[in-house]
């Protein structure tokens, strides 16, 4: 977690893993020892603060329902190679295997297409099985292809870089792809011991590996907490890590999805209860920055525009929704932390073989 001064060892606190433990609630007591400043900066992770805006409101129109329904975006960037910018928006999907590897982010906390994400993260539904941005981008292209797509998700939530690396990368290659998408470090940067220069590192070795075998990469930066009081902290960190990712795909010809450049992800209407994944709305938007680092045509130009502001919280309200974010979601991230878990040590990959990519309403294959 962030650094704060006076406090003994810090634990990873707020982490892109997904659930904690599933057991029932422990003790307070130890987390006294993290000190009253973490508390207090908890607590004033509000809402409204920094031009972020609400999560309860209006549903954006058209953002709710089926796999294609996205009518709010705008195209930022393109691939960072030149032989990419001189691609058409409209060539046709070269790609006929695509696997993701990654953490939560790609195994798509929280996307529950039909459902709501969870309210409190003790109480997740282990078997519950989510969508998300990469789910989303296989549909995409498989729906602009002339041929078959197939597509495999070998993301687990809680993994940090060096897992990835060492255990779905090598899986990722005997499936034979023809496009990896590579997203991790989240996990390792909200430490405070986090090197992003390290992880820069291991990134790279990575990407030859994939490129050697043949394979596209698509790589993302981190996303931009500024507006998080608590998170922010590690902004230094991750812009670092940032550069870093931009300099691999252009010595690689890798593509990079933009998410610290995503203005519609500066608003709380498209995360999570947990403040740290992104719900359905988001995951749509994000699978659109993907088509357009991939060099192909987003399905609306207009997917990154900023939704209609929602008037300010009252302070009361703010302190409300604070209190209740503690109770049922910062409290078991704690305890998972202080006892050295990750939430998916007991997981598998929700889909480790690769099998072709049927569009429905579903979200099956």
């Amino acid at each position: 977690g962030a650094d704060v001064p006076g406090s003994v060892p810090m634990i990873d606190l707020v982490s892109f893993g997904g659930p904690a433990d599933l057991e029932g609630p422990v003790a307070l007591r130890p987390h006294l020892a993290m000190g009253l400043p973490l508390v207090a900066d908890l607590f004033r992770m509000t809402l409204a603060r920094g031009g972020v805006q609400h999560p309860t409101g209006r549903v954006v129109p058209g953002l709710g329902g089926t796999w294609w329904s996205l009518h709010t975006c705008e195209v930022e960037f393109t691939r960072s190679d030149d032989a990419t910018r001189a691609r058409s928006p409209h060539t046709a999907v070269p790609w006929s295997r695509y696997v993701a590897i990654g953490d939560s982010f790609t195994e798509g906390l929280w996307d529950v297409p039909g459902a709501e994400p969870p309210t409190r993260t003790g109480a997740v539904d282990p078997t519950l099985e989510c969508r998300g941005w990469a789910d989303l981008l296989a549909l995409h292209l498989s729906a602009r292809a002339d041929h078959p797509v197939h597509y495999a998700n070998l993301a687990v939530r809680g993994r940090l870089l060096g897992p990835i690396v060492r255990d779905q990368l090598p899986h990722a290659l005997t499936l034979g792809p023809d496009l990896v998408s590579l997203v991790g470090g989240g996990n390792d940067l909200l430490r405070a011991a986090a090197d992003p220069d390290v992880l820069g590192a291991e990134l790279e070795r990575a990407v030859v590996r994939l490129r050697e075998a043949g394979a596209e990469v698509l790589l993302a930066t981190g996303m931009d907490a500024k507006d998080s009081p608590l998170v922010r902290r590690t902004r230094s960190r991750v812009g670092v890590f940032n550069a870093h990712v931009w300099s691999i795909a252009r010595r690689h010809d890798a593509h990079v999805l933009d998410l610290w450049g995503m203005r519609s992800l500066r608003d709380w209407r498209m995360w999570a209860p947990d403040r740290i994944h992104l719900r359905t709305e988001g995951h749509l938007r994000v699978a659109q920055s993907a088509l357009v680092a991939l060099g192909l045509e987003p399905d609306d130009p207009a997917w990154d525009d900023p939704l209609t502001p929602l008037p300010p919280l009252p302070r009361a309200a703010q302190l409300r929704d604070d209190a209740q974010w503690f109770r049922d979601h910062a409290y078991p991230w704690a305890t998972r932390r202080l006892r050295r878990r990750s939430s998916g040590d007991q997981r598998r990959p929700k889909q480790p073989e690769l099998r072709p990519v049927a569009p429905g309403v579903s979200g099956r294959w």
